[in-house]
């Protein structure tokens, strides 16, 4: 008799994981949007800075020695910060050709090989941008322009990009091994 309730426990229990999850997985897209629109404002203001730069050379004669430096740190700081967003999405460069040839469970298996070997890369890389930020703030290093900045600005947003990036994979990795058949993993 006590069967049922064991049932029951089972299924709430399962109920809260995956509305836990589905929480989790809300917050994750929202924290990517998030970082998609903040990108976007920063490859605006480095378009405006860069088009400022050589307007204000051309016309007016005068140097410009933040503005390149500058427009390259918000175009880093796009790239690196919106990797996990275009991830979610698989927009990256993919042969599409081959997924096309293959049968269906083969390409699933070719596609959660792929998340593995990226995200053993992208968690080295992770961890080599860590070094090189806590390098970067420790002996205080700024970049050899006449302008200066410190370089721990680039080297955070690269590490933060490339850690965003991590996650995203992992969360591809665990959603594509454990989608059952006959459904499409995320």
């Amino acid at each position: 008799m006590s069967h049922g309730l064991h049932d029951l426990d089972d299924t709430l229990a399962t109920m809260q994981v995956a509305a836990n999850g589905g929480r989790i997985q809300r917050a994750w897209k929202g924290l990517n949007q998030l970082v998609v629109i903040a990108s976007s404002v920063a490859l605006v203001v480095a378009s405006c800075v860069l088009t400022y730069s050589v307007v204000t050379r051309y016309y007016l004669h005068y140097s410009t020695d933040w503005q390149d430096e500058f427009s390259v740190f918000l175009i880093v700081g796009a790239v690196f910060m919106s990797a996990a967003s275009v991830q979610a999405r698989r927009g990256h460069v993919a042969i599409e050709a081959v997924s096309v040839l293959l049968p269906k469970r083969v390409n699933r298996v070719r596609l959660l090989l792929v998340d593995i070997a990226s995200f053993a890369f992208c968690a080295y890389f992770t961890w080599k941008s860590w070094l090189l930020l806590d390098e970067a703030i420790t002996e205080n290093y700024h970049s050899s322009s006449t302008w200066g900045p410190p370089l721990w600005i680039p080297y955070s947003l690269m590490t933060a990009g490339m850690a965003l990036l991590t996650v995203q994979l992992m969360i591809q990795i665990v959603a594509g091994a454990v989608t059952p058949r006959g459904e499409k993993a995320a």
